[in-house]
């Protein structure tokens, strides 16, 4: 299993985080004994978009396409799977189809809404991330996006952001999924911790942390 993502993967198994009526659809198949082989083809409806997501839509799949038997056991169904998929990072245009699960549906029935959701959110992020890079024109872009969104979000924002061609991050959730390391200046909050003294914080700072360069 690739850890990098921190998938809840019971909850994702249980359909926890999925549209019920998906939930609902695998229960009637499982109930029923069918198993209809199928061809799922995922696409977006627009032009010039920055894929991300698929790296992390795999190991759902990988990790929580399956069943539970009569006994609560865990039944994969990866390796009965066909996926082929473009890669994170590939610009596509509106109808491209990005991703094909080919397969016995009612095995990740209930993964439709979680897959479709990382793919969307996280070409999103791409793609505007993208824009504010050319934009820049060779300028260092920096992403801070720790002070903005639900903490939870950060490992997949990272990942995004970094698709999209910035990789100064500030959290280590941010740079978890991709091997990017934290970085940082120094917080208005600790120089107002010493009194407002900004040279006595800076020198504090570097008696603390002397590999890291002091910009305040």
């Amino acid at each position: 299993m690739d850890n990098r993502w921190a998938l809840p993967v019971e909850a994702l198994r249980n359909g926890f985080y999925s549209a019920k009526y998906f939930v609902r659809a695998a229960q009637i198949l499982r109930n029923a004994e069918r198993k209809p082989d199928v061809l799922m083809q995922v696409f977006q409806r627009y032009d010039n978009t920055v894929l991300c997501g698929i790296a992390e839509t795999i190991e759902i799949l990988r990790s929580c396409a399956g069943r539970f038997d009569e006994r609560g056991e865990w039944v994969s169904a990866w390796d009965d799977l066909t996926v082929h998929a473009l890669d994170d990072g590939d610009t596509t245009n509106a109808w491209e189809t990005v991703l094909t699960i080919e397969g016995d549906y009612g095995a990740f029935a209930h993964l439709e809404s979680v897959y479709l959701g990382v793919l969307a959110d996280r070409s999103g992020i791409a793609t505007r991330t993208r824009a504010v890079v050319e934009a820049a024109q060779g300028k260092t872009v920096l992403f801070m996006g720790d002070r903005f969104k639900d903490f939870r979000t950060q490992i997949g924002d990272g990942y995004a952001v970094h698709i999209g061609g910035v990789h100064g991050v500030c959290t280590d959730a941010h740079g978890a999924a991709w091997g990017g390391d934290a970085g940082g200046t120094m917080p208005h909050a600790l120089i107002a911790a010493y009194d407002g003294d900004t040279v006595a914080a800076a020198v504090a700072f570097a008696q603390t942390f002397p590999d890291v360069p002091v910009v305040a």
